[in-house]
């Protein structure tokens, strides 16, 4: 595939004995994933239609075509889903997609380079900026929101982050 792909959701594993699996989502709405039609393994050679079935601890009940039984879901454990950006809604202004800001040069809010971002995490409290900085050679965890991340400008390939103080 000549398109850009963008992670849409995961297979976490097998979901009972007939073939369901757990899907987590990374969608906002969590079952818009069903609605952006086959989704594809990274390399774009795999397709999968999904047909979600119920919510489920940790995620989505769902049926992928083609299998079925427990042993046939469980392979598919860690295959990551993806969908053509085209398909994805355009977002409002101030809201982006994680796929955009990776690799982002991060600035402080006096214009001296922090590092790059290196990836966006939420594990269910809001989202996660990770940077590798280019002084100190480690990794910054901070919260991505307006007090710390006031100005993301994806024309110019960059974010502004307000560092808080450190403690004394």
């Amino acid at each position: 595939m000549t398109t850009e792909m963008i992670c849409v959701g995961a297979i976490a594993g097998a979901f009972g004995v007939t073939g369901e699996v757990r899907l987590k989502s990374f969608c906002t709405e969590p079952t818009d994933i069903a609605a952006y039609g086959p989704l594809f393994s990274e390399d774009g050679r795999r397709e999968f239609h999904v047909t979600l079935t119920r919510p489920v601890a940790g995620g989505l009940g769902a049926r992928v075509a083609g299998v079925s039984g427990r042993d046939a879901a469980e392979a598919l454990r860690g295959t990551s889903l993806f969908v053509p950006r085209e398909r994805l809604p355009t977002l409002p202004d101030d809201e982006y997609y994680h796929a955009d800001l990776v690799g982002l040069s991060a600035y402080d809010t006096g214009g001296e380079l922090i590092g790059k971002v290196t990836a966006i995490y939420n594990h269910g409290a809001g989202d996660i900026v990770e940077v590798a900085t280019v002084r100190h050679k480690t990794t910054l965890l901070l919260p991505f929101t307006l007090a710390i991340v006031p100005n993301v400008d994806l024309a110019a390939g960059r974010i502004v982050i307000d560092l808080p103080e450190e403690d004394a």
